[in-house]
């Protein structure tokens, strides 16, 4: 918890709280349902929660803005941006409903008005979002191939609306085909020796009527 008031200290007293919480949360699912790897669960903080808030240092989210998170498995990155971003909407969605379960269970327990989650294939997913987020669920050109339809036309960000994908190593392949993205060491923001070769990638997206 030390390490996001280290690179966040501007949050309110009512998103500590809520940060706090994510710990005996997931701990307590975690033992029911193997929602976070076991190896990793004792690094909650720095490996699910910080990696999934260095979205937020790349792009700040406007309030009304709609986020759709890929493949969130327990809620990451979408719970910890919607608890940084309590005016943004998120929906989350995973095809594993065990998952979902605890998601929706966690959402519950944090009280979180601007999270949805369904147990959903993204190419299935309706409605048009500012950004589709997600933590390498797969390879960029399949997923880019999910989402490329599901992007709203009107900007309000400093980036245009798209991609924003927590991925780590060597992108050079992956990224090949699409040169228009953009990729940001997360070391240049956290110190952690874990984020050493973690990246966000942006991918920008042309609205598709």
């Amino acid at each position: 918890m030390e390490e996001i008031l280290k690179y966040f200290p501007d949050l309110t007293e009512d998103q500590i709280a809520q940060f706090r919480k994510l710990e005996a949360l997931y701990l307590d699912w975690n033992a029911k349902i193997n929602v976070i790897s076991r190896k990793d669960i004792d690094q909650l903080y720095v490996k699910h929660v910080l990696h999934s808030l260095a979205i937020a240092k790349i792009q700040k989210f406007e309030p009304g803005t709609y986020v759709l998170d890929v493949g969130t498995g327990g809620g990451f990155p979408g719970i910890p941006l919607a608890i940084l971003f309590p005016e943004t909407r998120f929906y989350l969605i995973d095809v594993i409903l065990k998952k979902i379960n605890v998601v929706k269970a966690v959402v519950t327990e944090l009280g979180l008005k601007n999270v949805k989650a369904e147990q959903l294939r993204a190419e299935n997913a309706k409605g048009d979002y500012d950004f589709i987020v997600s933590r390498a669920v797969t390879n960029m050109p399949d997923f880019f191939s999910w989402v490329k339809d599901k992007i709203k036309k009107q900007n309000k960000h400093e980036l245009k609306n798209g991609i924003l994908y927590l991925k780590g190593g060597d992108l050079t392949e992956e990224l090949k085909d699409f040169p228009k993205a953009t990729e940001y060491a997360i070391a240049d923001f956290f110190d952690d020796a874990f984020f050493e070769t973690k990246k966000v990638v942006h991918l920008p997206l042309k609205f598709k009527a």
